[in-house]
């Protein structure tokens, strides 16, 4: 009953922010955008997203191999396509990241190898989105003329960069009880884990790569949409915007995103001075195409050997 309250609660949210985002939305302008959209550009994106995906994996298995639950590139990816495909049918990236957690135990690794190799994964993803946004505030203030908009992205910012960056110091703390305490050793051993990924001279500089190009690529998606209906927006603008999106579509409120991404994009596109209804357009076509990709991601479960012996109702309580 829990988990079904969670997931309506998770609808709910979605539809009422899709609500929220399309009710002043000129549905006759959207027609028009829709109606002229490049196949080519769409079938482009599908293809960075997966690269995007891969690249992801790569960075992933260079972080699993820390927590002693080793991947390769092959079984990283396959997994994190199938993560894709949960992502789409369960709420926000919960979801794909629950069963990528069950698949990879299923290797042998165990829970608490597979369960830090995810959750670190995720840290450094984080950390690296908000660095992105702070390096790029000098040129997004230039952009963004709005006072509000302005405040809004130097705060969630820096929320997220003082979270990432408080993750990371947690694990140079020295007291006792960060190790021994329940509510904390499992956070602390994944610091320890991010902070010798992170600063270590051989895996540092290709998770920074990797972890940079997984936005950047990000990025190239949302741009193959602005491309495929002709919108005026440039590369450039897209760098500074997509980011920021990112992060706030990444909080577990919606499924998928749906209605939080939309919602952000159509108020940042008008922070912007571009034309709401393309922010709105966009971010259809930005979801679309990652739906798409979790429908190869589908095929990939469908086919996989671990489909059979299905997906358990709860995750053991790491101790």
């Amino acid at each position: 009953m829990r988990q079904f309250l969670l997931l309506s609660a998770r609808i709910l949210v979605s539809l009422v922010l899709l609500y929220l985002a399309l009710r002043g939305i000129n549905f006759a302008a959207i027609q028009s955008r829709l109606s002229q959209i490049n196949v080519g550009w769409i079938a482009l994106a599908v293809l960075i997203t997966i690269g995007q995906v891969f690249v992801g994996a790569l960075r992933w298995r260079e972080i699993s191999a820390l927590c002693q639950a080793p991947l390769t590139d092959l079984l990283a990816f396959r997994y994190n396509m199938i993560g894709a495909f949960f992502n789409q049918t369960l709420p926000s990236s919960i979801g794909g990241d629950a069963v990528r957690l069950w698949l990879v135990n299923r290797t042998g690794a165990g829970w608490r190898a597979a369960t830090y190799s995810i959750l670190t994964d995720r840290a450094i993803g984080l950390i690296a989105l908000a660095l992105i946004i702070v390096a790029s505030l000098p040129w997004s203030y230039g952009l963004i003329a709005n006072s509000n908009g302005r405040l809004a992205l130097v705060v969630v910012d820096f929320a997220a960069l003082a979270g990432g960056l408080g993750f990371l110091l947690l694990g140079h703390l020295p007291w006792k009880w960060l190790k021994t305490w329940w509510p904390t050793k499992h956070v602390h051993a994944c610091s320890v884990i991010a902070n010798k990924v992170i600063f270590d001279a051989r895996t540092g500089p290709k998770i920074t790569i990797l972890s940079l190009g997984v936005h950047v690529l990000a990025v190239a998606i949302a741009w193959c949409a602005v491309r495929s209906i002709s919108a005026p927006a440039d590369f450039e603008q897209l760098f500074m915007l997509i980011p920021p999106i990112m992060l706030i579509t990444m909080m577990p409120i919606s499924i998928a995103g749906w209605g939080v991404r939309e919602a952000t994009m159509m108020v940042a596109f008008g922070y912007a001075g571009l034309a709401q209804t393309d922010g709105t357009v966009v971010s259809i076509l930005f979801g679309a195409v990652y739906f798409i990709v979790g429908g190869l991601g589908g095929l990939v479960w469908i086919l996989s050997a671990e489909k059979g012996a299905g997906i358990p109702d709860g995750i053991p309580e790491n101790r």
